[in-house]
């Protein structure tokens, strides 16, 4: 896919996928009775959809990982959150170890918060770019 427009609707749609993602995340945060295992998985999502919403815009294809910092590095350098890492290997982490059992700890409340507000941040730097590149996503 290579027209400008096709790629910003698909972009649009990544980034909107992304936001429903935070949106879940925020509602079982305020949820006590919820795992926070969930917080951290929709979070980890959220920041992926996120990144690969800016990845579309750009026009990089972009391997099957969850690895957000893969991701991130296939950005141009002119995307700011390319130069900021923040948490994005703890987040990565969570694409696997809050959906399956395994030899890793249970993700704690606290670290349910953290994922939200580390995937908040990402999905905010991207949709900043978007619109100041001129992209306006779906949910506005």
């Amino acid at each position: 896919m290579s027209d400008p427009e096709l790629l910003a609707r698909e972009a649009s749609r990544w980034l909107r996928f992304a936001a429903e993602d935070l949106d879940v995340a925020q509602r079982l945060l305020a949820d006590r009775s919820s795992a926070p295992r969930h917080v951290c998985w929709h979070s980890q999502q959220a920041a992926e959809r996120a990144l690969k919403a800016a990845l579309v815009f750009e026009g990089v294809d972009f391997p099957f990982t969850h690895d957000l910092n893969a991701l991130r590095t296939l950005l141009p350098g002119s995307w700011p959150v390319r130069a900021d890492d923040a948490g994005l290997a703890d987040l990565t982490g969570w694409a696997v170890q809050a959906r399956y059992p395994g030899e890793w700890p249970e993700p704690s409340a606290a670290d349910a918060v953290r994922a939200e507000a580390e995937a908040r941040a990402v999905h905010d730097a991207v949709a900043a770019e978007f619109r100041r590149r001129g992209l306006h996503m779906d949910a506005e």
